[in-house]
């Protein structure tokens, strides 16, 4: 079954040239079926970009799925059309009555700053307090991930001495895990922070599993398994040219930056970059979307209740 998402979304027309296959919510009520629900809590600055990456990844899945697009209510977008936000998303406030069965926090360029500093930082808070009970399994993303890490179990993040940015070989640590069925043993995945987590941090916390790491960029994936939670501390989601977009844009206003490692070709900025992680990330958005299929209650008023706790 393909993503069901508003006919007028502007994600919508890009999808379906992508060939991912899309539903009109006509189409969708047609069917006697109860699609997932996934939230996509957005707070990246240019957030119709940021649509099309996850929606991309999540309708790869054969199951129907209904997105929600969320924001913080406090806090004003400056890169996305005050239009689109009414038009296409909800503040959590206006969603928190429900329940989901899946949800993601993405990344937000706010890394540099204590958690604290961030304006909606009371607001977030509350939102992953409310993942406890009203959501089944939650897919937390770049500072989203270390957001959620530091707010459940005290994880700090540590400032990098420069930019991580470009694309790192990773290793698959947990073959076995069900979130990373048909991963190969060593990958790439781009990266962009300006922070890090790190491995003696994350030991010191009881059931949490890194699954993905990088020997130069550290750690990338950490399950929480009794608690249905994932923590992507890389853009795995990206385009092929996010990361070419931030450099240029860089280049442009004259702040220093770096090439992006390994991912323009013999590190020439005039070439097309090779996209050399687009098979991971659908297979890590399709093997979480299939488990909160398999372990999700069919009545979402059940999600909260322990259910395959």
């Amino acid at each position: 079954m393909p993503i069901r998402i508003p006919d007028t979304l502007p994600a919508f027309e890009t999808l379906v040239h992508e060939g991912v296959r899309v539903m009109t919510e006509t189409m969708a009520v047609r069917q006697d079926i109860r699609p997932l629900q996934i939230g996509l809590l957005n707070l990246m600055p240019n957030k119709i970009k940021t649509e099309v990456q996850f929606a991309r990844l999540i309708g790869a899945s054969p199951l129907q799925v209904e997105l929600t697009l969320v924001r913080v209510g406090g806090h004003k977008a400056k890169n996305t059309p005050e239009e689109h936000l009414l038009s296409f998303y909800q503040t959590w406030d206006e969603v928190k009555h429900r329940k989901f069965d899946g949800f993601i926090i993405t990344g937000a360029p706010v890394e540099q700053l204590p958690f604290e500093d961030v304006t909606y930082w009371p607001e977030l808070e509350q939102i992953l307090n409310w993942t406890e009970t009203n959501v089944h399994s939650t897919m937390n993303v770049c500072w989203g991930g270390m957001a959620a890490i530091h707010h459940f179990h005290g994880v700090p993040k540590h400032a990098l001495k420069e930019k991580a940015f470009g694309v790192y070989r990773h290793k698959n640590l947990a073959p076995s895990s069900i979130y990373l069925n048909g991963f190969s043993d060593d990958f790439q995945v781009p990266v962009s922070r300006w922070t890090e987590v790190r491995r003696k941090d994350i030991e010191k916390v009881e059931n949490l599993n890194i699954l993905l790491e990088s020997d130069e960029m550290g750690v990338c994936l950490v399950q929480e398994a009794r608690a249905n939670r994932l923590y992507m501390f890389n853009h795995i989601e990206y385009d092929s040219t996010s990361l070419g977009d931030e450099y240029f844009r860089d280049k442009s206003a004259g702040v220093p930056i770096k090439l992006p490692h390994n991912y323009f070709p013999h590190n020439d900025d005039t070439l097309a970059p090779l996209n050399r992680w687009r098979g991971h990330a659908h297979l890590l958005f399709g093997n979480w979307i299939n488990e909160i299929y398999q372990m999700t209650p069919y009545d979402l008023a059940e999600i909260g209740k322990d259910f395959g706790g």
